[in-house]
């Protein structure tokens, strides 16, 4: 998925309950072959020179469902001087969001 196929799904992702974002204290360090790992370990795929900002991880994916299928986009930006992060989801599903975000803020 090129920058402009991302960003471009990523604003047609824009109702209010579509986004999930969450700012939080790193649980693990923040090595950038880990972070790798565990984003890829989501199954969906690790998007490189997407953001303009390369210290800044995205991906794409679809959780398939025995009844459906939703679209995620992710987006995590790590501050390493402050130890933080800010991870954005975009799901076609509503609901999907806000609970990816709570789960995945744990992984890292």
């Amino acid at each position: 998925m090129t920058s402009h196929d991302f960003f471009q799904r990523w604003k047609q992702l824009s109702q209010p309950q579509q986004e999930a974002q969450k700012i939080f204290k790193a649980n693990h360090g923040m090595d950038t072959e880990v972070l790798k790992a565990k984003l890829l370990g989501l199954g969906s795929a690790l998007l490189e020179d997407v953001d303009p900002n390369p210290e800044n991880y995205v991906c794409a994916g679809v959780i398939q469902t025995k009844g459906q299928q939703v679209g995620c986009l992710l987006r995590l930006e790590p501050n390493s001087q402050a130890q933080m992060y800010r991870l954005t989801l975009r799901c076609s599903k509503e609901s999907v969001s806000k609970r990816l975000c709570e789960l995945l803020a744990e992984q890292f």
